[in-house]
């Protein structure tokens, strides 16, 4: 799952993107009104975290150029503003949710799962593809000769191959979707962490592997499908 957050307060900007990695997810970080405007508009987010005083545009008017272009990604309101005038506000412009600073950690965690749930952008914990399985809760992989933990960007590309197990994805999707916009890592990067997923693929025993079409992608493959 990829979320951007958009939030001018840098400590707590650092300290939203340090709590969604623990929880795996994929998290892009922007400063500014314009910005979260235009990562969002031409990125592939599964969802949005808006704060509502910001430089350039503020969030309410990020979201409302948003949903005016169609934008259907779900937007949750992350703001220090809480009077009931102001959620109305946020509503009516298109957010899905609105949470008030301050806020508990777990509780911002779970309403994003349930805004992901409601748009259809979250799935059970478990996801699985021929004899192998992933715990998105745990990061481990299971298979016919035991279990692993996935690390960080293995576990993040292992959960989007498992969502979409036949689909073909080039190293530049993944680049985006895994290590964001603004990563200074090289293209090389994807096929390490790839030869890492592999030799976890093999320990546990499974017959599916990442399987790589020259100058293409990578997908998953069964080894019962060939």
């Amino acid at each position: 799952m990829k979320l951007l957050i958009a939030e001018d307060e840098l400590d707590l900007a650092e300290a939203l993107q340090a709590l969604f990695e623990k929880n795996q997810f994929t998290v892009d970080v922007v400063s500014d009104g314009q910005d979260a405007y235009d990562f969002a508009i031409g990125g592939d987010y599964d969802a949005v975290i808006l704060d509502v005083m910001m430089p350039k545009l503020n969030g309410i008017e990020v979201l409302k150029k948003l949903r005016a272009k169609g934008f259907q990604t779900p937007v949750m309101m992350l703001t220090a503003k809480g009077e009931k005038d102001d959620r109305i506000t946020g509503f009516d412009s298109g957010a899905d949710d609105y949470l008030p600073k301050p806020f508990a950690a777990d509780e911002l965690i779970s309403r994003v799962r349930a805004l992901l749930r409601r748009s259809g952008g979250y799935t059970d914990s478990v996801l699985s593809y021929g004899d192998l399985k992933l715990d998105t809760a745990t990061a481990m992989i299971s298979g016919p000769s035991g279990e692993a933990r996935l690390m960080g960007k293995e576990f993040q590309l292992m959960e989007l191959f498992l969502r979409a197990p036949k689909v073909l994805v080039s190293a530049d999707k993944l680049m985006e979707r895994i290590w964001g916009w603004e990563s200074d890592s090289e293209i090389n990067v994807v096929w390490v962490h790839i030869s890492n997923l592999r030799k976890k693929l093999q320990a546990v025993g499974s017959d599916v592997t990442v399987k790589a079409v020259r100058g293409m992608g990578y997908m998953l493959e069964d080894g019962h499908d060939k």
